[in-house]
């Protein structure tokens, strides 16, 4: 039996999320179809790094798991991207050590998301980007970014439908928004997020550039650690789990 290491990529725009559930097709149900395929009807179960919502997507999720079968290295890329649907993609595979565990070894994650800002929406990217017609102060939003840098209890960023009972201390080591054309690019590196963080961060940062909110008023609603003091929760399409580092 040997571990074997993953980075995969999908387009989540058609399915119900990373983990199996019993309603809708998800991206754990297609890896482990194709793995059932290669393993001659044996179940194989996956882990990742974490999950990803409806809609969502990823260039960097990470998973392992456990076979028997003793095929190269190289060849497993091959014959699970020939297996796998369209919107999903190995990107590369490597053996790893028997204890690697692809969430609980992780030491952060960088996800990023994607505003299209213009009057009129593209109908060839809404699958992956927001669309906003006001006009956005990108200062604003970078200054607004500045607060949200280092260690916080991220509460008030976090859905309360969140499973987590322990502590919501993450460090978040950058933050940055960049404007390219009609795009706009949020970038957010951290310990680890939170349910719908990176969603609700994008939310408040975006009223902040409309000028509904000041900078400063994170420094606010990080201590209130209230859901109901930040801004509303983005759509998932114009988010992207972008890397895992370990």
């Amino acid at each position: 039996m040997k571990r074997i290491r993953m980075v995969i990529r999908y387009d989540g725009t058609n399915y119900s999320g990373y983990q199996v559930q019993p309603n809708g097709n998800t991206i754990q149900a297609e890896l482990e179809k194709a793995l059932r395929k290669m393993h001659k009807g044996q179940l194989i179960k996956v882990t990742a790094s974490g999950r990803t919502d409806a809609r969502v997507h990823a260039i960097g999720q990470v998973i392992h798991f456990d076979t028997p079968l003793q095929i190269p290295i190289g060849n497993w890329k091959r014959a699970l991207n020939s297996l796998l649907p369209e919107d999903i993609q190995v990107s590369s595979v490597d053996q790893a050590a028997d204890d690697f565990h692809a969430r609980y070894d992780t030491s952060g994650k960088e996800y990023r998301y994607y505003v299209r800002n213009h009057q009129e929406p593209d109908p060839f990217r809404r699958n992956y980007t927001y669309h906003v017609k006001a006009a956005i102060d990108i200062d604003a939003i970078k200054a607004a970014c500045r607060y949200l840098e280092g260690e916080h209890d991220f509460t008030s960023f976090c859905s309360p439908k969140t499973d987590i009972k322990g502590s919501k201390v993450r460090t978040i080591y950058q933050a940055d928004v960049s404007k390219r054309g009609d795009e706009v690019i949020f970038i957010f590196r951290g310990s680890g997020f939170l349910y719908n963080m990176v969603r609700i961060l994008v939310g408040t940062l975006l009223e902040v550039g409309r000028k509904e909110r000041r900078p400063e008023d994170i420094q606010r609603i990080i201590a209130a650690k209230d859901r109901i003091a930040a801004g509303k929760t983005a759509p998932p399409q114009g988010l992207f789990l972008w890397k895992v580092f370990y």
